[in-house]
This record gives structure tokens, sequence and C-alpha cells, in this order.
């Protein structure tokens, strides 16, 4: 197998720094026997779809769980691994990932899992064609060819050396020929795949069973029987039910001042908190085709006014980190090109401007956020983002919001002129934080034509196996963004898992993609 070189170590992103908040006992220490009670995880991302073809979104958490990919990141893994299949590249120029089933593979339900099931997934993925969905990872992939029951092989249009990252993502999961249309997502609110877990019932926006899947083949080393996830619309009322005892950890969208509460009470309430560099990030999305927010010169003056600081410090209370460009720190490639280019927040140098461009004020502005997605925080970050816009005198704002599944919806049909969104990585690369967010098809449903970026940039990037070795490409790709400024980054998270002191495995149960492994997860039997 093709050894991908990293500047980074292995577990930079994935390690985590555990704080105890239980005096008198070792944090997160197994007892080594699986669990006879579910586990019950609690979180505010809640799936929008069941189906892979049709996510590209914070699903993936739910399908790491239930579906399998033919490599996969382990716990503490910066470059894919095996899980249903050993892959590699066959052709010194990157074009042909030919892939080696385990052998006698099932699906949950005991359909056979062969070569042309995985053929079947990939190409229903493009068949399909979702707006917004995973197929804009697919665009190197020219064909999917099988040979026998066990053997695939990736075809690519150019060489790409990242391709293995993309199968790796969750929208890569293998899924059941004969329980999935070949032309239409699957619409009966099932899952059939072949993952660690298999769904036993699932009620859209309040929970998810998982039971242990009695056919699963892969690298994980299950430390339960079963878990069930459930979903919160407020981090306020997931950490009332961890204090209550109702779940027993939380996962994504725990609150800055839960998070800054949990750091304080040194053990007070028997609960543990789990800190972990993170590559999630927080950003403005600008829509071409508005008249305002089309404007360069009108973004260019939104990006001079933002006071980053003060949104991390006044309204995350320093959980988060101000972010000058859309890699995060981190990765190979970050830079501070907004910094760069637009210096400390300037009300003076903003209406400069937009006066050089002849734009009268105050610029009307209508910006959107997701009200059950992100985090309690979301809101007050854009009342923030108003007052710190409506205190320079040009621009005149008004906020509208809606929850996750609509609020998609709405963005993907271009409704917006200034939206917010959060990306959490597909893999642990810069490619990831640029390459998805430009093109005509892209994540966000907002064409983004920058053809330096799409047809030599990222081209000649995707060259190397040495992602060490392309920092220029990523470097000259992020002073464009900043220039264009049609994406304003605004901060880098870290992660954090708040969990009952019988909890262990919170520290191994994180993926370089911000996905929980529920696995990993256990209650301790002894002290």
């Amino acid at each position: 197998m093709r050894v991908f070189k990293r500047l980074l170590a292995p577990r930079t992103l994935a390690a985590t720094a555990s704080i105890s908040l239980l005096a008198g006992c070792g944090l997160m220490e197994s007892g080594g026997s699986e669990d006879a009670e579910p586990i019950v995880v609690g979180t505010t991302s809640a799936p929008s779809t069941l189906d892979p073809a049709a996510s590209w979104d914070g699903s993936w958490e739910l399908y790491r769980n239930v579906y399998q990919t033919l490599v996969a990141f382990p716990s503490g893994a910066a470059q894919p691994e095996p899980d249903a299949a050993e892959c590699a590249f066959e052709d010194a120029a990157n074009r042909e990932y030919r892939c080696t089933l385990r052998e006698d593979m099932k699906f949950s339900d005991g359909d056979k899992l062969d070569a042309a099931a995985v053929k079947y997934s990939i190409d229903r993925i493009r068949k399909i064609g979702v707006k917004g969905g995973p197929v804009g990872l697919l665009g190197s992939l020219d064909r999917v060819t099988t040979k026998g029951d066990r053997e695939v092989t990736f075809h690519l249009k150019k060489t790409d050396a990242t391709f293995p990252f993309v199968l790796a993502t969750p929208a890569m999961s293998i899924v059941d020929p004969k329980e999935y249309p070949a032309d239409k997502l699957r619409e009966d609110g099932g899952i059939t795949g072949s993952g660690p877990y298999t769904l036993d019932s699932y009620t859209e926006g309040d929970k998810a069973v998982l039971v242990k899947n009695e056919h699963y083949d892969g690298f994980a080393d299950r430390k339960n029987d079963a878990v069930t996830i459930r979903y919160f619309e407020d981090s306020a009322d997931m950490v009332a039910a961890l204090k209550a005892k109702k779940i027993d950890a939380t996962f994504r969208g725990l609150g800055a001042s839960d998070v800054v509460d949990l750091q304080a009470k040194h053990g007070s309430e028997g609960l543990q908190l789990v800190e972990g560099a993170g590559t999630e990030i927080s950003y403005l999305v600008f829509n071409p085709k508005d008249p305002w927010a089309g404007k360069r010169a009108v973004r260019r003056a939104v990006a001079q006014v933002i006071d980053r600081g003060a949104i991390a410090h006044e309204v995350y209370r320093d959980t988060v980190e101000p972010l000058y460009s859309m890699v995060p720190k981190g990765l190979t490639g970050h830079t501070t090109d907004f910094f760069d280019d637009f210096g400390d927040p300037s009300a003076t140098k903003a209406a400069g401007i937009l006066s050089d461009a002849g734009i009268t004020t105050p610029v009307p502005l209508t910006l959107w956020y997701t009200t059950d997605r992100y985090g309690s925080q979301t809101a007050p970050e854009f009342q923030e983002i108003k007052r710190q816009l409506e205190e320079s005198k040009l621009f005149k704002v008004t906020l509208k919001s809606r929850p996750w599944k609509t609020y998609e919806a709405g963005y993907r049909e271009g409704e917006y002129p200034v939206f917010g969104r959060g990306w959490f990585p597909d893999f642990p690369d810069a490619d990831n934080f640029i390459a998805p967010f430009v093109g005509q098809e892209n994540a966000l449903s907002t064409p983004y034509l920058s053809p330096e970026i799409t047809d030599r940039l990222l081209p000649q990037s995707r060259q190397e196996s040495d992602r060490g070795a392309v920092v220029r490409q990523f470097e000259r790709a992020q002073q464009i963004m900043a220039q264009d400024a049609r994406l304003l980054p605004l901060w880098q998270g870290k992660q954090y898992i708040a969990a009952s002191d019988e909890i262990s495995g919170g520290e191994r149960a994180l993926d370089p993609s911000t996905i929980m492994m529920m696995w990993e997860l256990s209650r301790k039997t002894s002290w």
C-alpha cells in the first residue's frame, strides 16, 4: 500500500487532552467488559438524511457507526487505513486505486457484501447526483470496475493523491443494493449497512437506537453492545439531561458556558470533560446572485469590520479561536491571509472600500443562521455580528433563522444573501477546506468560479502523495479566497466531550474529522 507522508504526526489532530472533573479516580479508565445497558450519547447534530448518497454534512456522525467504508480513520490515525478492504494505488501516476475486500463480508441483514455492492454504492451517488451532496467529492473519479467478488478498482480521470481520503469519508458508505434504489434515495427510514452497529429504531429529531451488528467485520473493537443517540435542539437541555443522568455523554453542540462551567467545577457534579484539538470551523457564505452580497466591495467591507476576537471572547468565552483563513491551524498550508489583508477591524477602512466602489451606505444585508445545528451560541453569535456591522454605520442588518432541515434546503436553492455554515472536515488535509467550496458544483450549492484554484492549484497539489510538499499551492489558494471574500472565516473550534464519571473511552472516540466513534465508549466496572 502506498504510504502517504504527512507533515503532521498521526495523533496531532485526533489526540485529546483530558481534564478530570472527578477527584480521586483515573480519567476514562476502562473496566474491560462489555456493557449490558446501552450508553446514551446526546448531540445537537441530528441527521438531515439516512441515505449516504444525499449527505455532505453532520449526518456522517451516525453513518460512521452504522455503515462501513473501504478504508477509514481508526482512533488516532491521520491517514486512511484498511476497513472493509486493503487498498493501494497500482500505478505511479496515482490514477488507479485498487481495493481487495475482506473475505465473506455481509451486510447487517445477512446479504452478501461483494465488489458489485461497492461499485453499486459509488455509482448511485453519481447517478442520483443530489445537489450539494457527496457527488461533489467524486470529481476526479472516471469509473469503477470489478473483478470477481472481492476486487474493486477506481479509475481516476486525473492524478489525485487525496482520493483515499475521499473513500474514507462516511459519504462513501457501502449500502445493500437490495435495499437502496439505484436512481433515487431510500425513503423508508431504514438503514442497511455493514458497520459496527445496526439501526434498531430511529425517530427523527429524537433518537437513534443502535445495537451490535453481529455480521460486522472491520477494524472497530467494540467496547459496548449498544448505543442510543439522543438529539437535542438546545445545548442547555442536553447538559441538563447529562446532569440528571438521562444521558451518559455529550458530543457536538456543547455550549461555551457549559464548557467553562464544567472546567470550573472540578468534580463537584461527578462529571468529566475531554478536550481535544479541533479542526471545526465557522464561516459566512455570500451569495453572488444577491444584489448586495454579490458585490466584492460589500464583502470586503464586511471582512474589514468583523471582529473575530470579540466573537470568540464575548460569545464563546474563548472556547474557540479567531480564524483568518479557511484552512485551520494544525494543518499544513494554514495561513492568516484575512488578517494580512485587512488587519484589525476598522469602520474607517471599510467606509473607504465602499466609497471607492461608489456604494451608498447603509448597505442592507440579510443574514441567515440555523437554530438547531451548531449549538446554542449560534444565535448570540449572529446578534454580535449584527451589532458589529450596524455599529460601523455602514450596514443595516436583518437576521433570519430556520431549523436545519429547512435551512439546508433554503441555501441549496440559493435563497439566502448571506448565511452561516460550520464545517467539520471530511478528512484532515488542507485540500478539504478549499476544494469543497469552489467550482460550479460545491458543498454550499453556491457557485464559486475560480479557475486558478480549480484548474491549476488543486490539480497540482493532488499530484503529490507527500502532502507537506504542496504548501505553496494552498497558500496561493487562500490568498485568492481572501481577495474574493466569498467566504469569510470566523473561528476554529475545539472538541469537547462531557461525560459521566462512569464512562470510559472518550479520549479515543474522536476521529480526525471530529466524528464520534461510539464503539470506543464503555462503562467503568472497577476502580
